[in-house]
């Protein structure tokens, strides 16, 4: 299956108390699946590129929380990764056990999770964070994550960062009603990166910032590639805010 095809599939089965996703709208209609397939392959690309260069683990134990389909398996490989994913639909443990996706899967909420202190070496948040936001705070996501490390583990979190054009456009659908009819629902919301900085020290991590892509999955193939230069600036500091997915990688003491 084509990360655009389960994508759409995760879309289709909302997990806890999220909203429906409308695949009727008017991006999903103007966007050709090849188009955000290169996107998605950009972007996994990206994320390999900065974690085996900022938190080059060899091993260890992951918790992906609010897995969906895709709990990460492409950023922490078996046999060197026990991956354990979690989500709140109930439908996604069977789901990603049968596809190989992840060692172990749970259902549970994020926030609200009965595992052991210490028990991971890296809690992973892919995508997931910025549907929780339309919900409620994220500070308990953010203690969550730093119980359950182990001294030295990360918090790893990809999610829309708001100062990038499309996030400040996005926000605004938001805000006037638009965004089911603009791309399928409302609770898809981009987070301001000083905002996921400031929750990771507020729970005792020491965070850093990275932009993944500045490109966006509804461009044309020609403009991706174009843009795609400028990922490589996305580690530098006063860059980094502006990117469409960021980073956050907050550690534990160790």
């Amino acid at each position: 299956m084509t990360a655009a095809r389960e994508n759409a599939q995760a879309a289709a089965h909302p997990a806890g108390g999220s909203e429906p996703y409308e695949t009727d709208n008017l991006l999903d209609r103007a966007t050709r699946e090849s188009t955000l397939e290169r996107h998605y392959r950009r972007m996994e690309q990206r994320e390999r590129e900065l974690l085996s260069r900022r938190l080059p683990l060899t091993g260890g134990d992951v918790l992906s929380v609010g897995c969906g389909w895709h709990p990460g398996r492409h950023l922490f490989p078996a046999p060197a990764f026990r991956l354990v994913a979690v989500d709140a639909d109930p439908a996604c443990a069977p789901a990603v056990l049968s596809a190989g996706t992840a060692d172990e899967a749970l259902t549970g909420h994020a926030g609200r999770l009965k595992l052991a202190p210490g028990s991971f070496d890296v809690v992973l948040y892919r995508l997931v964070l910025h549907h929780i936001a339309y919900q409620g705070p994220l500070a308990p996501c953010f203690a969550e994550a730093a119980r359950l490390l182990a001294p030295g583990g990360a918090l790893v979190a990809v999610e829309p960062g708001l100062w990038h054009p499309v996030g400040a456009a996005l926000a605004l659908a938001n805000a006037t009603g638009l965004a089911t009819r603009l791309h399928g629902t409302p609770d898809d919301v981009p987070l301001s990166p000083r905002r996921l900085v400031a929750e990771a020290r507020a729970a005792g991590l020491k965070p850093e910032l990275h932009a993944v892509t500045y490109g966006w999955r509804r461009l044309a193939p020609a403009l991706q590639r174009a843009l795609a230069p400028l990922d490589a600036l996305g580690s530098r500091r006063r860059l980094a805010p502006l990117g469409h997915t960021l980073m956050l990688i907050a550690r534990a003491e160790g």
